[in-house]
């Protein structure tokens, strides 16, 4: 199938899907579903690529597998904190700036959409590649081996120090969080990395790049870090500043040794 009809109709899908998520937060004021919709309909969308992409078959295999459990993963995750929180501050803030616009919220929904398409163009460029197994297929596995499992560990420990009631108001310093702000986010960004190493040989090899580069622009400028630490300094205030002085941003390193 040409590209672009096959963009489309990762689009078409990720649009009506997106319309039912709006309709569902609509009673019961919680748009952080739109995050496990993101995630489900990326992962839909690698399982898609590869079952209609005119690659070689390992590529494709590689892809759906990999692109489906990361996708399958994170959503499962993130809807288990919509079934069991309060709306996430981030959208109780935009709720409260946009005074309730259901219309804006729609829209927002739909943009969504759209960022699943753009999120898909590696998964695209490995469904082309043409190339049988080669060591990159593996390096790119152990590349998304690796991001998965720091991803996974870093969600298990904040919900773990979440958990505890005598850490409402506190950071969590602990484990992962000890080196970064946002290990997840750190690990999220490595795990593109992978779909480039799988796209290597594909005449398209060069849209993987989209995946990297473009998440590091919206975790770092746009939706994100900023907003994650705006809500941060909004509940945990001085606690939260002491930590930003101590502990790297994104890349994991060691602290800093100051006040708290």
């Amino acid at each position: 199938m040409n590209a672009c009809w096959s963009l489309l109709m990762v689009w078409l899908l990720a649009a009506s899907m997106m319309s039912f998520g709006w309709r569902w937060q609509r009673p019961r004021a919680n748009a952080g579903i739109v995050d496990v919709l993101w995630a489900s309909g990326l992962g839909g969308s690698a399982v898609l690529f590869a079952l209609i992409g005119d690659g070689a078959p390992w590529p494709r295999l590689f892809l759906a597998v990999l692109g489906g459990l990361w996708g399958m993963r994170l959503a499962r995750y993130l809807w288990s904190r919509v079934r069991d929180e309060p709306e996430d501050g981030r959208y109780r803030n935009l709720r409260t700036h946009w005074q309730g616009s259901q219309l804006k919220f729609f829209l927002f929904f739909q943009f969504q959409a759209l960022l699943i398409v753009l999120f898909a163009l590696p998964f695209l460029a490995v469904s082309r590649n043409p190339d049988a197994l080669g060591p990159w297929m593996f390096i790119g596995a152990a590349i998304w081996l690796l991001s998965v499992l720091g991803e996974s560990v870093a969600d298990r420990q904040l919900a773990r120090f979440r958990s505890n009631p005598a850490n409402r108001a506190l950071t969590c310093r602990s484990g992962l969080w000890r080196y970064s702000r946002h290990p997840n986010y750190f690990f999220e960004w490595l795990h593109w990395f992978a779909y480039v190493c799988l796209a290597l040989g594909s005449p398209l090899a060069w849209l993987a790049w989209a995946g990297p580069l473009v998440m590091y622009v919206f975790l770092r400028w746009i939706s994100g870090i900023p907003f994650t630490e705006m809500q941060a300094l909004r509940t945990r205030g001085d606690d939260y500043r002491a930590y930003q002085r101590s502990t790297p941003m994104l890349f994991p390193w060691f602290p800093k040794r100051t006040e708290r």
